[in-house]
């Protein structure tokens, strides 16, 4: 349990960084409602769905195959976590203003699935860190599915309270700055930890 309760704590801080899923999501929400913005999440959850079952059995047939390079996937991993934290405490000492859309798809259902499935960071963040919470000898397939749940109920819960919250704010056009550089700094903040975590673990 603290392995899972570990990924958590570390997907988490990467789920509130603003990227394409998010913005999608909340496009819809500035465009129509919070219930599109809901609409448009379980979406972009299916087609993360569809990267957890491809990764999972990715992973274990490597593990089985390959121990060598999941150990090298392993520690690149890591160092993609610690480009993205670098990467988030950098944009704190930078200008910027994160503007949101207004607008609407009749289909939000279908084009967050296909958000999340063509979104090569969602693939690349599932090899990332996946391979760090698994345990070579036990079930690898049944480990990578849990994780992959827990990571997609947590972007349900959250872009889902982001949808609601948004929508009862007078309908913002922007983020506000100041705000944003805390989260972004927050989220990096964290991300260094778990790297650490993972390198001496």
């Amino acid at each position: 349990m603290s392995v899972y309760l570990v990924f958590a704590l570390t997907v988490l801080p990467l789920i509130f960084t603003p990227g394409p899923d998010m913005l999608f999501i909340l496009s819809q929400v500035m465009g129509k409602d919070a219930k599109a913005g809901m609409m448009a999440t379980l979406g972009v959850c299916s087609g993360y769905l569809v990267h957890s079952i491809l990764v999972a059995l990715g992973i274990a047939a490597i593990i089985v195959s390959f121990p060598i390079l999941f150990e090298t996937i392993r520690y690149l991993g890591i160092a993609y976590l610690l480009y993205l934290a670098f990467s988030l405490l950098k944009s704190v000492f930078a200008t910027q203003t994160m503007k949101i859309e207004r607008k609407s798809t009749s289909h939000p259902i279908r084009k967050g699935f296909l958000t999340a499935l063509l979104n090569p960071k969602g693939m690349l963040i599932y090899f990332a860190i996946l391979p760090q919470f698994i345990n070579k000898s036990a079930n690898t397939v049944s480990q990578g599915l849990i994780l992959s749940c827990i990571f997609i109920g947590l972007i349900f819960v959250v872009y889902c309270a982001l949808s609601l919250l948004l929508h009862k704010m007078a309908q913002k056009t922007e983020i506000n700055e100041r705000k944003q550089k805390w989260i972004d700094g927050t989220s990096g903040g964290l991300l260094a930890l778990a790297a650490a975590w993972l390198i001496v673990n």
